[in-house]
C-alpha cells in the first residue's frame, strides 16, 4: 500500500531555518583505545582529500575526514585490530597497520584510479534504466534487519566569515529496516554547543530538525522524500561517467529536472555500481531558478520587511558496504543565503552547516526508543543541547576532526564561558 506523503516532510528535508528578530548571542596507557590522527593525501599532487572514509575492516567503527582532510579515528584495544583503511571516490582502498601509525598528524597518501575508456564504449542499459534496477535492487543491496547506530553531527551557522552558532552531539540511531518502511529514530546521548562566537547584529538564525532531518536525506530508504526519486518522470538522466568507489568501479548517472513542481527538484549526481546495481553515493543541489519556491522550501519564520534569498545549497549521501550490504555512512548539507531588509542597507550573507557520519554499528539488542527520548523534525538542538552537555565529550567516541576555523571558535566560546562562570 502506498503511503500518503506529508507535504511538510518532503519540504522539512530541506531543513527549515527560523529567523527572529533580536541579539544571536593526549593520550594515556590506561584508555580503552589507541588514537590514530593525521591527514589524507593525493600520493602525486600531495592535495588533501576531503570527506575520505576512515575506518576498520571488518568492523563497523570509523570517520570522515574534514574539509582540511584531517581525521581523528578511535580504535578499542579490545578489538586487536591490526589495520585501518581509507577509501575515497576516485582513488584506490589503502590499508595502514595501526602500530605504524599512531604519533599524531601523519600523512596518509592515496593512489588515484584511473579509468581508461575505449574508444567507442557499448553501455548495457539506459541510464534511467540504471536508476530503475537500483531501484529495485534495493531490498537486496540494503540491510533487511534494524541496527543501532552511533553518529557524530555538527551544525554550524556562519554570517559572512564569522561564527554565531556550533553545535556538536554525539547521537543514538535506530535504522529500520530497507526491506519494509518503518521510521529511523534519532535521540541526543551527549552533546555541547557555543553560542556569542560573534554577536549577530540584527538577526537570529536557527536551525530546525538537526540529525532528525539529516536521516530523511537517506536518499534509498526515502525515494519519495528527499530528491524524489519515487517518480523517475520528475527527472533526465544521463551517464556522465565511471568512478571508482571502494575499488568498485561505479556507474555516474547525472540528473536534472524534467518537469515543474509546486516544489522545486534537484540537480546532481548518482552513483551506482556497475556490479550489484547499489546506490553508495549521490551529490546534489536544490534548482534555485525559481527563487519563490526555493526560499518556500527552507524558511519556516522571518520578520516582516526581511528578504530571504537562498543563494546555493550542497548535499553528499555516502553508503558504505559490509558483509555485502550496504549502510548509510556520511551526510552532508550545506546552503547559502542572503538576508535583505527592505528600504534599509542591511545585507547579510549566512552559511548554515550541517554534517553526520556513522561511527559505530551493531545489529544485537536493538530496540526502538521511547518517544519522550526522540529528537524531532520541530525541534532546534541549540535549544535542546544543554540537556546533554557532557564535560568528556570527546571521551572513546568518534567524531569528525573539527576545522581550523571551528576549532578556534570553540576555544574562543570556552573562554567566554569560563569568564562567565566566574
Amino acid at each position: 500500500m502506498k503511503r500518503v506523503i506529508n507535504p511538510f516532510l518532503r519540504l522539512c528535508i530541506a531543513f527549515m531555518l527560523i529567523i527572529n528578530l533580536g541579539m544571536a548571542y593526549g593520550q594515556t596507557g590506561d584508555e580503552p583505545f589507541v588514537t590514530i590522527s593525521g591527514v589524507v593525501k593525493d600520493a602525486v599532487t600531495h592535495e588533501k582529500i576531503v570527506f575520505a572514509s576512515v575506518f576498520v575492516p571488518g568492523s563497523s567503527v570509523g570517520t570522515v575526514t574534514n574539509s582540511e582532510g584531517e581525521f581523528l579515528l578511535k580504535v578499542n584495544k579490545s578489538t586487536n585490530a591490526e589495520y585501518f583503511e581509507i577509501s575515497h571516490m576516485g582513488y584506490y582502498n589503502k590499508k595502514f597497520k595501526i602500530t605504524e601509525s599512531l604519533g599524531g598528524n601523519k600523512s596518509f597518501y592515496l593512489d588515484q584510479h584511473i579509468v581508461m575508456l575505449k574508444e567507442i564504449t557499448v553501455w548495457p542499459q539506459e541510464p534511467i534504466d540504471i536508476v530503475r534496477i537500483a531501484l529495485k535492487k534495493i531490498n537486496q543491496n540494503y540491510s533487511g534487519i534494524s541496527n543501532q547506530m552511533t553518529g557524530f553531527y555538527r551544525e554550524s551557522i556562519r554570517q559572512q566569515r564569522d561564527y554565531l552558532s556550533i553545535t556538536e552531539a554525539v547521537v543514538d540511531i535506530y535504522k529500520a529496516p530497507y526491506t519494509r518502511y518503518q521510521n529511523d529514530q534519532v535521540k541526543i546521548f551527549k552533546g555541547r554547543k557555543g553560542d556569542n562566537v560573534k554577536i549577530a547584529d540584527t538577526l537570529m538564525v536557527k536551525l530546525q530538525g538537526g540529525p532528525n532531518v539529516i536521516m530523511l536525506l537517506d536518499i534509498v530508504r526515502n525515494t519519495d522524500l528527499s530528491i524524489a526519486l519515487d517518480s523517475l518522470e520528475n527527472y533526465t538522466f544521463e551517464l556522465a561517467g565511471l568512478e571508482n568507489i571502494d575499488n568498485k568501479q561505479n556507474y555516474v548517472i547525472s540528473f536534472r529536472p524534467a518537469v515543474s513542481r509546486l516544489s522545486p527538484l534537484y540537480i546532481g549526481k548518482l552513483y551506482i555500481t556497475q556490479d550489484n546495481f547499489a546506490i553508495t553515493k549521490a551529490e546534489f543541489s536544490l534548482d534555485l531558478s525559481d527563487a519563490e519556491k526555493a526560499t518556500n522550501v527552507f524558511l519556516k519564520k522571518k520578520p516582516s520587511g526581511l528578504v530571504f534569498t537562498p543563494t546555493a545549497t550542497s548535499y553528499i549521501v555516502n553508503y558504505k558496504e559490509e558483509n555485502g550490504k550496504y549502510y548509510l555512512n556520511y551526510v552532508r548539507v550545506e546552503l547559502k543565503f542572503k538576508c535583505d531588509w527592505k528600504k534599509k542597507w542591511f545585507k547579510n550573507n549566512y552559511t548554515v552547516h550541517s554534517e553526520m557520519a556513522i561511527t559505530d554499528r551493531r545489529e544485537d539488542k536493538v530496540m526502538r526508543f521511547a518517544n519522550q527520548d526522540l529528537f524531532k523534525t520541530n525541534m532546534i538542538l541549540t535549544d535542546k543541547i544543554q540537556y546533554f552537555t557532557d564535560k568528556n565529550f570527546w571521551g572513546d567516541y568518534n567524531i569528525i576532526e573539527p576545522e581550523e576555523s571551528i576549532e578556534n571558535a570553540i576555544k574562543k566560546i570556552t573562554k567566554i564561558m569560563k569568564k562567565e562562570q566566574k
